[in-house]
């Protein structure tokens, strides 16, 4: 076990902020992930955090998936005051981090967020990762799943994945798998792009758009200045930003302040 004090940190808000579809509540303050294989629980007090792992574990791999180097207050604070909606908005997310994920999972993971909502994608990646990902043991002995490799999904038809609930998008992501196993896109070298030219790359996989090329540019290739628009950020942007988001103001992590309207949509105003 490892415990840490870490200010701007909110495991739930990050688990509820779209980015990350496999992070699931075990019990109260408690919530495991599984990233790049590895499995982890995170209990929460305040600021005080208990991670499921050991101090070298933490320092060469979940520091940096949590973003825990770099110092959010700083976004906090450079919030425009008069900005009223964006003020609230960070105040209410105010422990949202933008993760560091695995960019073969999250190209999946957005492909098949399109015209979905994030319960039935979490329901979708379970579905294929118990059918094509790899069975490992977590530290109770408990069973979970390695997220399935383009190798695996590119020997599927296009309608194959359909039997995990993927519907139409079952041929994005066989396709894209298909890509990726015949070197057409070249996941190393996006890795190295600036955010412009990666977004560009990304746009050339099949069923993959704007909002989704953006998605996969912000929660994996840390690229914070994407800002990914879909229908809650265009209705936000409709009412409340009508000459367009300020990007001057916040140039450089627009994703950021982007994950904060995203969540105060989705919780703040209920």
């Amino acid at each position: 076990m490892t415990t840490k004090q870490i200010p701007h940190f909110n495991i739930q808000q990050i688990c509820d902020s779209g980015q990350c579809f496999r992070m699931t509540p075990v019990e109260e303050n408690k919530y495991s992930v599984v990233a790049s294989g590895r499995y982890l629980e995170i209990t929460q007090e305040k600021e005080n955090c208990t991670f499921s792992c050991g101090e070298e574990e933490f320092e060469t791999f979940w520091k940096n998936y949590f973003d825990l180097d770099r110092n959010y207050e700083d976004y906090l604070c450079q919030i425009n005051p008069n900005d009223r909606y964006l003020s609230e908005a960070g105040r209410f997310g105010y422990g949202i981090r933008i993760l560091h994920q695995d960019l073969w999972e999250m190209i999946v993971s957005f492909l098949i967020s399109q015209q979905n909502n994030i319960a039935r994608i979490r329901k979708c990646i379970q579905n294929i990762c118990e059918e094509y990902g790899e069975r490992q043991l977590n530290f109770r002995g408990e069973v979970y799943y390695t997220f399935p490799t383009a190798e695996t999904l590119e020997k599927l038809g296009d309608d194959e994945l359909k039997a995990c609930n993927l519907g139409y998008r079952s041929k994005y992501v066989v396709r894209t798998a298909k890509s990726v196993v015949a070197g057409e896109i070249s996941l190393e070298q996006v890795k190295k792009m600036s955010y412009r030219k990666a977004k560009a790359e990304l746009l050339n996989l099949f069923g993959v758009g704007e909002k989704v090329a953006d998605c996969i540019c912000l929660f994996a290739l840390h690229h914070l200045q994407a800002f990914p628009v879909d229908t809650h950020i265009r209705q936000v942007l409709d009412e409340h930003y009508k000459r367009g988001f300020p990007n001057r103001r916040y140039n450089g992590f627009q994703g950021v302040m982007q994950q904060y309207i995203f969540y105060y949509e989705l919780f703040g105003k209920k």
